[in-house]
């Protein structure tokens, strides 16, 4: 079929789109537009606006555009040619000829559609009827509500292996068959799939029936048992509810995902109407980029036991190579051996609106999860974690989100294992003094290639400063653990002394500085030890013994600061002189300016600390 933009354009003309969107939206006059408040974000006041004239949606609150179709899309859940097809039946329209095997496929599907539809509403019936008894008393003790059964269009499959197929007789047995609701072994004679069963409707985006569940009554397995896939149903690319789920869902700005049509009906009636639920199978692919499509960061809420968890684990996996700037998953955690049916029907929707505000962060379950993997207490399982953490971070498709898990990771393994780490860049200004912080987030190293040490004569002395610094405070070395070992010295005497002193102080954490001299002497670094140590050779309040201890600790972290951020804003600098120079772009000149101001503020500020410790000493 080939949509021409000439039939999109008066299928668009033709459509009122302020009739459309008043089907589901209480829409106000104001003047030549229509305004409402809008059904993609929470709002108070109106902010969304339809103008027929020019054929468009606005809301000014959330950036909410679009059109006749767009609408049909992204409000309803449509796929574009299911949008196309509702509108032009509704303008009078007749859609472009197919191509011969898609009408043919076309017409198979919608007389599959057909048999769906009437199996839906046989078994609806039979729910109703004296055989459906049992069925009905399941639903009273699970605390089903008959006009929630009725919304839901739950059904009943009696015992037996031809009422169905009798029922329907006229349809024959292949199209039955084709549907899923007739089993054929070989050439035997076919027979009912669903028997003794309270039956759940499947439905596609359109609120079409394209497949079933069926729960057991009483004893038996499996326990919920669906059609097999089928030309109208895929279970990978299809989620229980979406049809209900996708207007409610924009509209509070969440979607939520549980495990089974039981947690999802009562959820719902419990008037959380934005949930879904995969069909037997892990969350799949196709199903995130759905569920993606109507929230940046869906909820996932499985149940609380251990099988729960492991799904919800793999959901955080599968997800990860498709991660993007604002898109990702949170987790729902229920308490043990509940799940959001328990939940609701015993504490009701406050309890389960409460745990979903606390809904973890996926970062939050996988580090959780490799953490609780093994027991850390030896260096090779601690290696295991980190390498762990690595691979999933790896596993994320996107550079900017990747290097964003990587350094979180990073930061959370030296908190734990390097004593009461501080975050750099993110320390408190000074009390007593009125110099202004060096740290800024913009300046943080962003490479390993970046993190290598300048040769000018300042910042040898700040080297030699900061180390002296840390033998003074030895205590203070695990609090930046993380930020010195990324360091790459280019003197190899004082690179070599960086080391030491790390290793050292990390083994054991209780040394004073006197203890640390003594260890790093015997270690062969006397000499080099003993002339940073000298009283009058560097102009830094933490290289003396004299000066105020908690304004040597507050000055040794922010010069340990400026050491780590001073190559990632030189190389910073050089790669935007370097594009300056090969050719003029205003990007890249206003960058350079940028950079320049900033390596000026930290020259300047290092330089007047340097000077204003010197007089105090």
């Amino acid at each position: 079929m080939s949509l021409s933009p000439a039939f999109l354009d008066e299928l668009r003309a033709r459509t009122s789109l302020s009739a459309l969107i008043g089907k589901s939206v209480k829409l106000q006059k104001a003047g030549r537009e229509w305004k409402a408040c809008c059904p993609f974000h929470n709002e108070k006041s109106p902010s969304f606006y339809v103008n027929d004239d020019k054929g468009f949606y606005h809301c000014f609150g959330c950036s909410a555009h679009g059109d006749a179709i767009r609408w049909m899309t992204d409000q309803r859940g449509l796929p574009f040619i299911d949008a196309v097809k509702e509108l032009a039946l509704a303008a009078g329209m007749e859609m472009p000829a197919m191509d011969p095997r898609g009408a043919e496929r076309a017409a198979a599907q919608a007389g599959l559609h057909d048999v769906t539809e009437r199996a839906a509403r046989w078994f609806a019936e039979q729910l109703h009827g004296l055989d459906g008894a049992e069925a009905r008393s399941l639903l009273e003790r699970r605390g089903v509500k008959a006009e929630t059964a009725r919304a839901f269009g739950l059904g009943f499959a009696p015992d037996s292996r031809t009422r169905l197929k009798a029922a329907l007789k006229d349809v024959g047995d292949e199209k039955l068959v084709e549907t899923g609701l007739l089993i054929q072994v070989d050439d035997k004679e076919p027979y009912d799939r669903f028997r003794g069963r309270l039956m759940i409707p499947i439905r596609d985006v359109r609120g079409r029936a394209i497949a079933f569940g069926g729960r057991i009554i009483g004893d038996g397995e499996p326990k919920y048992l669906n059609s097999p896939d089928t030309p109208l149903f895929d279970k990978g690319r299809t989620l229980f509810n979406l049809d209900r789920a996708a207007g409610p869902a924009r509209k509070a700005g969440r979607i939520i995902v549980v495990e089974g049509y039981m947690d999802v009906i009562a959820l719902a009636q419990a008037g959380v109407e934005e949930v879904v639920a995969p069909l037997g199978t892990a969350l799949t692919e196709a199903q995130l980029e759905r569920l993606w499509r109507i929230a940046d960061v869906p909820l996932i809420c499985l149940d609380g036991d251990s099988a729960g968890q492991k799904a919800a684990l793999r959901a955080a996996h599968r997800a990860l190579p498709m991660l993007a700037p604002g898109r990702s998953l949170a987790f729902v955690i229920l308490p043990k051996g509940q799940d959001p049916d328990d939940l609701v029907r015993t504490s009701g929707r406050a309890a389960f609106e409460a745990l979903a505000k606390r809904a973890e962060p996926l970062v939050d379950l996988l580090w959780a999860s490799e953490h609780a993997a093994e027991p850390l207490t030896t260096p090779e399982a601690r290696a295991g974690l980190k390498r762990r953490l690595g691979e999933l971070a790896r596993g994320i498709g996107d550079a900017g989100v990747r290097e964003e898990y990587l350094a979180e990771f990073q930061r959370r393994f030296a908190a734990l294992f390097a004593g009461p780490a501080q975050r750099p860049f993110q320390r408190e200004p000074w009390k007593k003094g009125q110099q202004r912080s060096l740290f800024r987030p913009d300046l943080a190293p962003v490479t390993a290639q970046a993190r290598t040490s300048a040769a000018t004569p300042m910042d040898a002395i700040l080297v030699k400063g900061v180390l002296a610094g840390l033998i003074r405070n030895p205590e203070e070395i695990s609090r930046h653990a993380e930020t010195l070992a990324a360091l790459k010295l280019s003197d190899g005497p004082l690179a070599r002394l960086l080391d030491a002193v790390i290793d050292v102080a990390l083994h054991d954490r209780a040394l004073d500085s006197d203890a640390l001299v003594t260890i790093l002497a015997t270690s062969g670094f006397n000499e080099v030890a003993s002339e940073l140590l000298r009283a009058d050779s560097l102009p830094f309040s933490f290289t003396s013994k004299a000066s105020d201890p908690e304004r040597a600790r507050e000055d040794l972290h922010e010069a340990i600061g400026v050491m780590a951020t001073r190559p990632a804003l030189d190389q910073a600098l050089a790669q935007a002189t370097a594009r300056m120079e090969t050719a003029f772009d205003e990007q890249a000149f206003a960058e350079q300016q940028r950079l320049r101001a900033l390596r000026a503020e930290l020259d300047e500020r290092l330089a007047n600390l340097m000077q204003a410790d010197k007089d105090e000493l």
